[in-house]
């Protein structure tokens, strides 16, 4: 499966290592990514998704305040 979050689309990026004598190699910093189950409020069913602890404090946040959202069409974006 593909390391990229579902709903807000953060994925790999690349950069450098750097060393103390400047000497620099490529390297890939990977996304926390988490599978989780989740209920989807607006349907009441669970649904499986991949996402990162960003989107999962995000979606934590908008429950607290009561907002509404369909995690399934977050999902398709």
């Amino acid at each position: 499966m593909s390391k990229v979050c579902q709903i807000t689309g953060a994925k790999a990026t690349v950069g450098y290592n750097v060393s103390h004598s400047k000497r620099s190699t490529k390297r890939k910093v990977l996304p926390n990514l988490q599978s989780k189950r989740l209920v989807n409020p607006a349907t009441g069913k669970v649904m499986r998704v991949k996402l990162s602890t960003s989107a999962l404090k995000t979606l934590a946040k908008w429950q607290r305040a009561g907002r509404v959202y369909d995690l399934k069409k977050l999902t398709q974006n």
